[in-house]
C-alpha cells in the first residue's frame, strides 16, 4: 500500500526549459522519485530567445523524501518559490560542519540574506557555504573554522543552471552524446575558437595532463602551445612530468623510444634516473636552470613562468621534488589557480580530470579529450555537467589544436 503524500513544496523553474528539454527531464525525475506534482503555472516563450516559466507544486510522503527530491532537482535550476532567508549554524570545531549543512553544486548560486539575494563567491561542488560580513562563499570542509556561520538546509538558496548552447550551433552539437563519430576538424576548430575567445576576454586556459600525452607524441605540440602563450596554467601528476622530462633528456617515454617506438636497453629504469637527477638539482626549475632539462612541457612552463600543480598519488616513483604528496594541500593549490580560468582542457587523464572538475565552476568551458569515451562520461557523472567529451587520440588532437591556433 502506497503511503499518501503529506509534504508539499512549490518550486520555480525559469529560462530555456522547453527547447532544451529541461522541463521533461525534471518531470521524469519527479515521477521516478515516487513524488506527485501539479503544474500550477506554465508560461512558454514565443521564440527561442524568450525565457519560459513553470511553477510546480510537489508532494512527497515525508520531509526527508522532499529534501532528497529538491537536491536532485536543484542541479536543473529548480528552486523553492518562497522568499525565506537562509538559516545558519555555527561550526563547533575546525574542519567540522554543522549537521544539515547545505552541500553545494558547481553552478552559479545565490543566497537570501536579510531579504537580499547575494551571489555566492567561488562556485565549487561538494562544499559548504560560509556567511561573513562581506557576503557568502563556498568553503571546503577542511577550511571551515570554529565559529564560522554555515548555511544549513535549502531555504534561501537558489541555483542557476548553465546557459544552453544555441540550437543548431556547433557547440550544441559538441555537447550532445559522447561519440567518436563527430568530425574531429570541427571539434578542434571550436576548441581553438573558445581558447581565442577566453584570451581575448582576459581569461586563462588550463591544461590538465596525463602521461598518455607524452606516450602518444603530444608533449612536443603541447610544449609549443605553452611557449606560444596559449596555456596559462597546468595541472598534472608525477607521471606526466616525469615522462615529459624523460622524453626530452633520454629520448624515451616509459623506456620506449620516442622516435623509433621500440623498447630501449635498460629503458625500464629511465624514468627513475630522470627523477633522481631532478631530485639532485632540487626542483624542476633548478634542473632547467642547470641545463639538465632542455625542452618539453615542464621546461616551457619554467621558462614562461606558467604555474603548475603536480598532485601526487600512492603509486608515484620518486617522486619529483615538485610533486605535492599532501593531496589536501594539492587540491588547495589547484583552487588558488582556478580563478580567471575560462577554458579547461582535460587531456587523457581520468583521476586528474575528475579532481580538477571538483574545483571548477560550471561556467568554465571544459573539454575532456580521451580515446576512452567512459572518461568524459565519468567526469559528467561526478557533477561536471559542463564537460564536453571529445573521443580521439590525444597526441594528434594536440597537434591539430596547435595548427588551428597558429593559423
Amino acid at each position: 500500500m502506497t503511503e499518501s503524500p503529506v509534504v508539499s513544496e512549490t518550486v520555480l523553474l525559469e529560462g530555456h526549459i522547453v527547447d532544451t528539454s529541461r522541463l521533461p527531464k525534471i518531470l521524469d525525475v519527479i515521477v521516478e522519485s515516487g513524488a506527485e506534482y501539479e503544474m500550477v503555472e506554465l508560461e512558454i516563450g514565443h521564440t527561442n530567445d524568450d525565457p519560459s516559466r513553470a511553477v510546480i507544486r510537489l508532494s512527497t510522503s515525508s520531509a526527508g523524501a522532499m529534501e532528497a527530491l529538491l537536491e536532485r532537482l536543484q542541479i536543473h535550476g529548480v528552486n523553492r518559490l518562497d522568499d525565506a532567508d537562509i538559516t545558519t549554524a555555527k561550526s563547533e570545531a575546525d574542519g567540522v560542519l554543522p549537521a544539515g549543512f547545505y552541500s553545494t553544486t558547481n553552478l552559479r548560486s545565490e543566497v537570501r540574506i536579510a531579504g537580499v539575494w547575494v551571489p555566492v563567491q567561488d562556485p565549487e561542488m561538494d562544499c559548504a557555504i560560509v556567511v561573513t560580513a562581506d557576503g557568502a562563499r563556498t568553503t571546503p570542509m577542511h577550511r571551515v573554522r570554529r565559529g564560522d556561520r554555515v548555511i544549513v538546509g535549502r531555504r534561501g538558496v537558489r541555483v542557476h543552471p548553465l546557459a544552453p548552447a544555441a540550437p543548431g550551433s556547433a557547440f550544441a552539437f559538441m555537447a550532445s552524446d559522447v561519440s567518436s563519430e563527430k568530425p574531429s576538424a570541427l571539434l578542434v576548430d571550436k576548441v581553438a575558437e573558445q581558447i581565442r575567445t577566453a584570451h581575448r576576454d582576459g581569461q586563462k586556459v588550463l591544461a590538465v595532463c596525463g602521461p598518455a600525452v607524452v606516450h602518444t607524441g603530444g608533449s612536443g605540440p603541447l610544449a609549443q602551445l605553452v611557449q606560444a602563450g596559449w596555456i596559462d596554467v597546468l595541472f598534472a601528476g608525477n607521471g606526466f612530468a616525469t615522462h615529459d622530462i624523460e622524453s626530452n633528456v633520454l629520448g624515451t617515454s616509459l623506456g620506449v623510444s620516442v622516435s623509433g617506438g621500440g623498447p630501449t636497453e635498460g629503458g625500464h629504469s629511465n624514468h627513475l634516473r630522470v627523477i633522481n637527477e631532478v631530485r639532485r638539482h632540487g626542483s624542476i626549475a633548478e634542473a632547467v636552470d642547470g641545463g639538465y632539462v632542455g625542452g618539453g612541457v615542464m621546461y616551457e612552463c619554467v621558462k614562461k613562468n606558467v604555474p603548475f600543480v603536480l598532485g601526487g598519488s600512492i603509486r608515484d616513483d620518486g617522486p619529483l621534488p615538485d610533486t605535492m604528496t599532501d593531496v589536501v594541500a594539492a587540491a588547495d593549490a589547484m583552487r588558488a589557480l582556478v580563478p580567471d580560468v575560462g577554458v579547461a582542457l582535460m587531456l587523457a587523464t581520468t583521476l586528474h580530470a575528475i579532481a580538477t572538475g571538483n574545483v571548477l565552476p560550471a561556467g568554465v568551458a571544459t573539454f575532456c579529450v580521451d580515446i576512452n569515451p567512459a572518461v568524459a562520461t565519468k567526469l559528467a557523472d561526478r557533477g561536471s555537467h559542463q564537460a564536453i567529451g571529445i573521443v580521439t587520440d590525444v597526441g594528434p588532437f594536440i597537434k591539430d589544436l596547435l595548427d588551428a591556433l597558429a593559423g
